[in-house]
């Protein structure tokens, strides 16, 4: 394999992956009545409309909204719903609102290194090589007009979008722009109108409370009991729909949480601060409730602790995880393992193939006696546009098909579950050198060692803090060939150490000298 031209980025040491605060959960709500539904659905329609003004209002506001203008907000919505109601309203606006200004500055980062990309581009040469540090030429100058007047159309693109960004202005839909998308395209999605109308109407709906710590099961007005009765503060235009005291209704279903569902009745009881939304799944007619709250800060597992016990390093591909154990010494044990997951079809079904080859590699590295998992962390946000690759299609598909950061938080939360920490360490080269350094030696006559395989063993060593390198023979107690031959490499930069010895045009003597010397 030829040697890489040019120095090496410098590689970030590793790092423990931080554990997350926060933990949600969702169950079913069964056994609901037709005047249950009723009731959650004109509460849901009326909270929904409060909603969207109080977002309009908001987003009007721009970069002058200040906490008295909250304020203001709050107490408009406090006597069409009610106070904890309208608090919970602002604030879902207000992270809202945060939420779009961040994709906004996204998009602005996404434009400039397009555009920055094609600019680049169109000043080579057409049909000039690149390399993997940067795109080539353009093949033809048709296609180099075409991307020139794409380039024009991006400039024009962000300027309006750095427009809005300085003037505060976010363009927000609610409900979701793809399903507001679909209304024109009812045949392709398989809809019609009253379906489509359904789902809008629910997406819009908003039944969504804050937890109070102090306060009675850790919510006031979306309220579930240790039992599972659940019971709702109704806003004050609607408090005539109360069957119990107080203006509150009171569900027929009764709920448990089977995950984590010892946590939420022991928070249930000690009266700590709960949040709980209500929504409806139209396509299939079924309420649920979620159940979410924050964790207080734990310590994070040293670095040094977590490779006491040796590492599963894991390598992630578009279609599969491929892990290896390793030892303190990083050397690997066994057989490498393979879990695949089919990420194609809907979210619902990508998530289950992800969680589903992730329970399989946490249950895997439990069985190993392994603490820790070594994965990359890997990050191409800025990798998947067609103007970095060209016409590299299918490799843009495989990045874009690669579950980053979906896989890293999920990976993260569940092994905090089963008390295992996770080391991230910097992918650059993972692949080149696992291929150079380990993929021919840890194969055998009957099983080839893939390149991921390989890969793997080289994030393994740089979590366990050692170099990909395979250490080699140490040298022979003196330099002739007879002891064996001479396994230690030359250095990088040494004349001629990959060339062959010279051929002998005739025999050596000490009287004569080889001809043409």
């Amino acid at each position: 394999m030829a040697e890489r031209v040019g120095p090496l980025r410098p590689i970030t040491p590793p790092f423990v992956a931080t554990q997350p605060r926060g933990v949600s959960i969702r169950t079913r709500l069964k056994s609901l009545t037709p005047r249950d539904e009723e009731v959650l659905s004109r509460v849901g329609a009326h909270l929904g409309s409060l909603a969207g003004r109080d977002l309009a209002v908001r987003c009007a506001d721009g970069l002058a909204h200040t906490a008295q203008r909250w304020a203001e907000r709050k107490r408009k919505l406090t006597g069409a719903s009610s106070s904890r109601w309208a608090g919970s309203i602002t604030k879902a606006t207000h992270d809202q609102w945060a939420l779009s200004r961040r994709s906004q500055a996204a998009h602005l980062s996404d434009l400039d290194a397009a555009i920055d990309t094609i600019g680049r581009r169109l000043a080579l040469p057409l049909g000039e090589k690149g390399n993997k540090r940067a795109p080539g030429g353009y093949r033809s100058r048709s296609e180099w007009f075409h991307k020139s007047r794409r380039l024009a159309l991006l400039k024009e693109r962000r300027e309006k979008v750095k427009a809005d960004f300085a003037a505060g202005r976010v363009h927000v839909v609610r409900g979701g722009r793809a399903l507001a998308r679909t209304r024109h395209h009812l045949r392709e999605a398989g809809l019609s109108e009253q379906e489509w109308r359904q789902r809008w109407q629910a997406a819009r709906w908003f039944l969504a409370a804050d937890g109070e710590s102090g306060k009675r099961y850790g919510n006031e007005t979306l309220r579930i009991t240790p039992d599972g009765q659940v019971s709702l503060k109704l806003p004050a235009p609607l408090a005539g729909l109360a069957n119990a005291p107080h203006g509150r209704y009171v569900l027929a279903a009764r709920v448990s949480f089977a995950h984590r569902g010892r946590e939420w009745a022991d928070r249930v009881a000690a009266d700590r601060a709960v949040a709980y939304r209500l929504h409806l799944d139209p396509q299939r007619g079924r309420w649920y409730v979620d159940a979410s709250w924050q964790r207080p800060p734990v310590q994070i597992l040293p670095l040094e602790a977590a490779r006491a016990g040796g590492m599963v390093a894991v390598d992630t591909n578009a279609d599969h995880l491929a892990a290896w154990r390793l030892d303190v010494h990083g050397n690997p044990i066994g057989r490498p393992e393979r879990f695949d997951y089919d990420l194609s079809g809907t979210a619902q079904h990508r998530d289950a193939q992800l969680r589903h080859a992730l329970t399989r590699l946490l249950h895997y590295t439990r069985r190993t006696g392994a603490k820790a998992i070594a994965i990359e962390d890997l990050d191409f946000t800025d990798s998947t546009t067609r103007e970095k690759h060209g016409r590299n299609r299918r490799f843009r598909q495989v990045i874009s098909g690669i579950p980053t950061s979906r896989l890293k938080a999920r990976l993260v939360s569940m092994a905090a579950e089963h008390d295992l920490a996770v080391v991230a360490v910097d992918p650059a080269y993972t692949s080149v050198w696992g291929a150079r350094y380990w993929q021919k030696p840890t194969s055998t006559t009957t099983r080839k060692t893939t390149r991921h395989e390989a890969a793997s063993l080289v994030i393994g060593r740089r979590a366990l803090g050692h170099g990909a390198r395979r250490r080699t023979a140490p040298p022979p107690h003196h330099r002739s060939d007879g002891a064996g031959h001479r396994t230690a490499q030359a250095e990088r930069r040494v004349p001629g150490r990959e060339g062959t010895r010279p051929t002998r045009k005739a025999a050596r003597t000490r009287s004569a000298k080889p001809p043409g010397v």
